[in-house]
């Protein structure tokens, strides 16, 4: 699949088609354009590391929201087995933007809680954009609940622009929802390991992020609110989204250096967009590590370290 290129990227390219015209013209044919094509390749590499190495922060907001990035669904194919879709909250009715169920990573048996996204009009309209309704976040609940009953570890991958604001989502009471997962995931006797694998944003997010360990994707972001409305409330107007993405620090390095997430998840040169694949590999190691490292751990000791953990997020001053 043809990867739309990101504004950044179409230097990079620009220079890949031309490589590619080249070999095609050479193929078959004895045209002596090996030190052309080393030259490009060069010239590609150089550009690659100058770009990628020095992504501002509304860069990587777009990456994150990239359409060609994969979802928590190929996450799902890529790094776990056996994954077994439940569905429904037992109160309202069923929500295809947060899929959850069983599934094994590394053979080890495992709960996972996700947000989905769409690729398209039709993906985005059956997943709701990402964004979950109340039924969402008690599904993964009720899901969270019975991992903790049969102590299986939890998954969280979340990607989403934040919760749905729409007036049904207001009436089945959605802040209520994400409270309750707020503090029930707190005290939930298993171990539980969150990943940012695209969009964190706000509530949204936190509704199944309350983790023993939070990690986020090294192009991914996580953030109170979006850059772009952040920019209509600070600068009236969404075209100052590239400065409210600098001023939320709401990227990888920003959010390790404040303390709010435990680790960066590497991904390929370019981004998980460019590659699924070497992208998958590398975040199941990270949650296997992360998953190795809590089982050593009894239930009150997870409890107390997760309380500490989140008591000691923020920075504050007193007279």
């Amino acid at each position: 699949m043809k990867v739309q290129p990101l504004d950044f990227e179409k230097p990079i390219a620009e220079l890949e088609d031309q490589l590619q015209k080249l070999r095609d013209k050479a193929n078959g044919s004895d045209l002596g354009v090996d030190s052309e094509v080393g030259k490009i390749e060069k010239k590609i590499g150089a550009l690659k590391r100058e770009i990628y190495e020095n992504l501002t922060a509304w860069q990587r907001v777009q990456i994150a929201r990239h359409t060609a990035r994969p979802f928590a669904l190929d996450y799902l194919g890529l790094c776990f087995e056996d994954f077994t879709e439940l569905h429904g909250d037992r109160l309202f009715g069923d929500d295809a933007s947060m899929p959850c169920g069983l599934a094994k990573i590394g053979g080890r048996p495992v709960a996972v809680v996700t947000n989905q996204k769409g690729r398209n009009t039709k993906e985005n309209i059956l997943r709701n954009f990402g964004s979950a309704h109340p039924e969402g976040y008690r599904k993964a609940l009720r899901v969270m609940r019975l991992a903790a009953k049969f102590g299986l570890p939890i998954v969280a991958l979340v990607d989403t622009p934040g919760a749905f604001p729409g007036i049904g989502a207001e009436e089945r009471h959605i802040a209520e929802s994400i409270a309750v997962n707020l503090r029930e995931m707190m005290l939930l006797e298993t171990p539980i390991v969150a990943v940012v694998i695209g969009e964190g944003g706000s509530g949204g997010a936190l509704g199944i992020g309350v983790a023993d360990r939070v990690l986020i994707m090294e192009n991914a972001y996580y953030s109170v609110i979006s850059p772009e409305g952040c920019a209509a409330i600070l600068w009236k107007h969404r075209s100052h989204a590239p400065e409210a993405a600098e001023a939320l620090k709401l990227t990888a390095p920003h959010l390790m250096e404040l303390g709010l997430v435990d680790g960066v998840v590497p991904e390929p040169q370019g981004g998980a967009h460019h590659d699924h694949q070497g992208a998958a590999a590398l975040l199941k190691k990270t949650i296997l590590e992360n998953l190795d490292t809590l089982a050593k751990e009894s239930p009150s000791q997870l409890l107390a370290a997760r309380y500490d953990k989140f008591r000691a997020m923020g920075v504050f001053s007193e007279e």
